[in-house]
């Protein structure tokens, strides 16, 4: 049985571009200073080196690895740094060739020579990363990490110790795939996001799930409307031209309204024919994107790359299916997405870099399908069939951004995968679970034979399709 994970694991606050690039080494380098205080080694130290190792290093310039990194051993926080001090931070390091370690003390740092990109790759897994302390008596001390895919980080001995003692969940309902799940929700004939709801009960009070669920929801429609309201173009080289500004100016034209909230409100007030749903739910994912893009403020959904389909499509149900809908329904739709996303990162992965982005489109659309048909009425294997058609039609995905860069075509895929997963609602619906040929757990389980299978250079390395199609100098 695996470890508990819970929504707040597959549903994380953190800063873009890439949960597994950016947000990973980030937590990696705060859990590496953790070390050194423990080994009384941080007030010792004068010097880091890290090294990067695989799809880290390969399209770590583009993904912002290098400035997560900075940022993390800076003591800085993902989920809480004021997003205009991030630039700020870099700079001051950059000029001054100076970190302040552990927001502690300050030690000299160059990092373009402390910072290593070494193309090889560690056998453990793709995204490998190693941290190196020089003390001030000779000494040194390293650590190696491995960022596993949105936002989880992870050390092989750990890894390898848990798989000997066979660590076990304490959940009441222990889940390590999509039938235990359907055969509790059949016995104790409640609803998957109520599962859901007694499993994250024996871990904290209802109100702090009530509190943390709320927080998600609004960093999300933070996001929305930031990225709805931000225009230009976004950082990297590509000169990618932020859309959701245009596409929601058109759609929703003179308004008054003064927050998120507001906002929210007044789009349920404007009348929605059937060609601008498709606008409205492709506005909502690319406005997402686009702050994620810009180093903003995102939710993991199961990862930043794919953060954008899971608040466009709850959007969509608060929008055009149900104007009534208020914090039961938010928080019913991301529990369920939530428990969907760690049945797959349990029996696959939620990692572009091991399993293409399949993994993250596909996951992330998966997880809004269940979600959706559960809050339009769908019965729990209903639910189950939403997210295995979803998945089903993006099967063998590969990711291969240009330039490195969480830019193309990862924004765009992001509204391909929100249509598809509110597609795949519709037909789940629309379908007896007695007619249905492929279980879940199946294409799950060949998802991972897919990833497996596919060529490491479709694997988020920038080597592979349209990273090599596309001729940079003409974006």
């Amino acid at each position: 049985m695996e470890e508990c994970i819970s929504v707040f694991d597959m549903l994380k606050i953190g800063v873009g571009p890439s949960s597994s690039h950016t947000l990973g080494p980030w937590r990696a380098a705060e859990r590496f200073l953790g070390e050194l205080r423990t080994n009384n080694t941080l007030q010792k130290t004068i010097r880091i080196k890290v090294d990067l190792y695989g799809s880290l290093s390969l399209t770590g310039k583009g993904h912002a690895t290098d400035s997560a990194l900075m940022l993390g051993l800076s003591g800085q926080d993902p989920e809480y740094i004021p997003i205009e001090n991030i630039s700020k931070i870099i700079q001051s390091i950059e000029d001054k060739n100076e970190i302040l370690l552990g927001n502690e003390m300050p030690i000299p740092f160059y990092f373009l020579q402390d910072i290593v990109f070494n193309k090889n790759f560690l056998p453990f897994h793709s995204n490998g990363l190693k941290f190196t302390a020089f003390a001030n008596d000779d000494s040194e001390y390293s650590s190696t990490f491995y960022s596993i895919g949105g936002g989880f980080v992870v050390k092989e001995e750990r890894e390898n110790a848990k798989q000997k003692l066979k660590i076990k969940c304490a959940f009441p309902f222990q889940i390590a795939n999509a039938a235990e799940l359907l055969d509790y929700c059949t016995t104790e004939n409640k609803k998957v996001s109520e599962i859901v709801y007694e499993n994250e009960k024996s871990m904290r009070s209802e109100e702090t799930i009530h509190h943390e669920l709320m927080r998600i929801w609004n960093t999300m429609l933070e996001c929305i409307y930031i990225g709805c309201h931000s225009e230009g173009i976004l950082p990297g080289g590509l000169n990618v031209r932020r859309r959701a500004f245009d596409m929601h100016q058109n759609l929703i034209g003179l308004a008054n309204y003064h927050s998120p909230q507001t906002w929210l409100e007044e789009i349920r007030k404007t009348e929605v024919k059937f060609r601008q749903i498709l606008k409205w739910v492709s506005c909502f994912a690319l406005a997402v994107n686009e702050v994620n893009a810009a180093l903003g403020r995102v939710v993991t959904a199961p990862t930043n790359g794919s953060a954008g389909v899971i608040p466009a499509v709850l959007m969509y149900y608060l929008v055009i299916e149900n104007h009534n809908a208020g914090e039961k329904e938010i928080k019913q739709f991301l529990m369920v997405a939530g428990e969907i996303g760690s049945i797959f990162k349990k029996g696959s992965t939620i990692s572009a870099a091991m399993g293409g982005c399949q993994a993250e489109i596909g996951v992330s659309s998966s997880m809004a399908a269940a979600a959706l048909c559960e809050l339009m009425g769908g019965t729990p294997e209903q639910v189950l069939m939403a997210a295995e058609i979803a998945m089903e039609h993006h099967l063998g995905m590969t990711c291969d951004p240009v330039g490195g860069l969480v830019q193309i075509p990862c924004i765009e895929r992001n509204t391909m995968g929100a249509i598809k997963a509110i597609n795949a609602a519709e037909l789940a619906l629309e379908t007896d679970p007695k007619n249905a040929k492929v279980p879940l757990d199946k294409v799950i389980d060949t998802m991972w034979q897919t990833a497996k299978d596919m060529n490491n250079k479709y694997k988020e390395t920038s080597e592979g399709g349209l990273a090599i199609a596309v001729n940079l100098a003409d974006c």
